[in-house]
């Protein structure tokens, strides 16, 4: 490691930044979320820096004199011109000032990280200035896994230290922190309800201890497959995970997502056959969360599609068990992505249903009727092994054999296939291409086939 990572204090120094244009600009920005003064040395300067000057937040002066770098906390140099910048960087280095010359490595005695700002939580990654790219793309992932909220939690926590060291003994404040960054205050916060979580926190203070722990489910949804499109919801959740409960349709890399210390209890499950009854299923999770631990049950898609959420939800309500669920981007969606087309159509398709091949023992099949109109995509899911019923339904239901059939398998993955037919040829097609689930059939009735026969049968009448 040749530099050291340190947080400098900036209330009430000086910071100098030499040159006018969008890179100095670019600098100033990250200084003024500190408390530092200003001063900007250019001829001129573009109109966002103008702007620092006209309101009182910068100083500006047109050349560097002799006394303009003493004292300096640290100073940025990027007029534009090598010589010049050489010049300022050495003579604010006699005045024993920090340099950063922007983009000139060689001559920086310290490199800006980059930030991910929570104030009062501040990350900095660097690179030593060898792939600040790198850094920035570090940057965006470590954005994701932190809530936008998690700075106000922070600072409530600091304002309450000195409550917390009266109230609680040495030997419980470690478990008090730990529960107060994991616990229902914490979730509360997050979630928006800060009032709540700011109640839960001094209720706890004011008892002298951290309540016992409360468990917690999240239905989360792990999308159709390609991590990437995860949301970062969904990402938080498996940071926060004790134990995370996925079937066959999670894509390993999802997983790794997850904190390394988590359980991770595979409950498969495949058409036709479960291996995991629903029931033990849900005794499971509400087991694991009466311990107080924050329970994960990851579904592929979303888990409000076919994805059984309402007995996992009825059995923890059951059991007065905080439950969540966090949406994911469902398999229709993603196959129409991969694609390249809208789910609907102005003037064509004006009405989308997402309905399933496979139901439940016993109960009755989806009425093909109501999907047999003109202006309307289906997309039936679990529907591979019942093509020759999707096929009969539609065409019994009115829809003509011409319609468009998008068969997409295994959408967003190194899988991936896509076929095209017709809905009279959609049974065949499936055969004779060897497709198997998980695919997604999306049938579209367009209003203009619709138009083109009912022409035909007029002119036959």
């Amino acid at each position: 490691m040749k530099n050291f990572p340190m947080f400098l204090r900036m209330d009430g120094r000086r910071v100098v930044l030499c040159g006018g244009g969008e890179e100095v600009a670019r600098k100033a920005r990250l200084i003024l979320k500190t408390e530092a003064r200003i001063t900007l040395v250019a001829e001129e300067l573009d109109a966002e820096l103008q702007g620092l000057v006209a309101s009182g937040r910068a100083d500006h002066v047109t050349r560097a004199g002799a006394d303009d770098f003493e004292g300096a906390a640290l100073v940025f140099i990027g007029t534009g011109e090598d010589e010049l910048d050489a010049a300022l960087a050495a003579q604010a280095r006699r005045a024993g000032a920090v340099v950063n010359v922007i983009d000139r490595p060689e001559l920086c005695d310290a490199f800006t990280p980059s930030i991910v700002d929570r104030d009062p939580l501040v990350v900095a990654i660097g690179t030593e200035g060898a792939a600040p790219v790198l850094g920035r793309a570090i940057k965006t992932e470590v954005e994701t896994m932190l809530s936008p909220r998690l700075g106000p939690f922070v600072a409530l926590a600091g304002r309450l230290r000195d409550a917390v060291a009266e109230k609680i003994s040495p030997q419980q404040r470690r478990g008090f922190w730990e529960w107060a960054f994991s616990g229902e205050a914490y979730r509360a916060h997050l979630a928006g309800r800060e009032r709540e979580g700011a109640r839960l926190l001094k209720e706890a203070i004011a008892e002298g201890r951290a309540p016992d722990a409360t468990g917690h489910i999240a239905l989360v949804g792990a999308g159709p497959g390609a991590r990437d499109l995860l949301t970062l919801r969904a990402v938080q959740r498996l940071q926060q995970a004790d134990v995370i409960y996925y079937d066959r349709l999670v894509d390993p890399e999802v997983l790794e997502l997850a904190r390394r210390d988590a359980d991770r209890v595979y409950v498969g499950k495949e058409v036709g056959s479960h291996a995991w009854p629903q029931e033990k299923i849900d005794r499971l999770i509400v087991a694991e969360a009466r311990k107080g631990r924050r329970v994960v049950r990851l579904k592929s898609g979303d888990p409000s599609i076919f994805g059984r959420a309402e007995e996992e939800l009825s059995a923890a309500r059951a059991a007065g068990i905080e439950t969540e669920i966090v949406p994911g981007i469902t398999a229709a969606s993603a196959a129409a992505a991969a694609i390249g087309r809208p789910l609907t159509e102005r003037g064509e398709t004006d009405t989308f249903v997402i309905t399933t091949g496979t139901c439940r023992p016993g109960d009755a099949a989806p009425d093909k009727v109501l999907m047999a109109r003109p202006g309307t995509t289906t997309a039936f899911y679990m529907a591979v092994d019942k093509a020759e019923e999707v096929q009969a339904g539609l065409l019994a239901g009115g829809a003509p054999a011409a319609c468009p059939v998008e068969i997409v398998a295994a959408a967003s993955t190194a899988r991936e296939r896509h076929v095209k037919t017709v809905l009279g040829d959609l049974a065949a097609c499936i055969t004779r291409e060897g497709i198997s689930s998980p695919a997604i059939l999306m049938v579209s009735y367009p209003k203009s086939l619709a138009g083109a026969a009912g022409e035909m049968s007029r002119q036959f009448a």
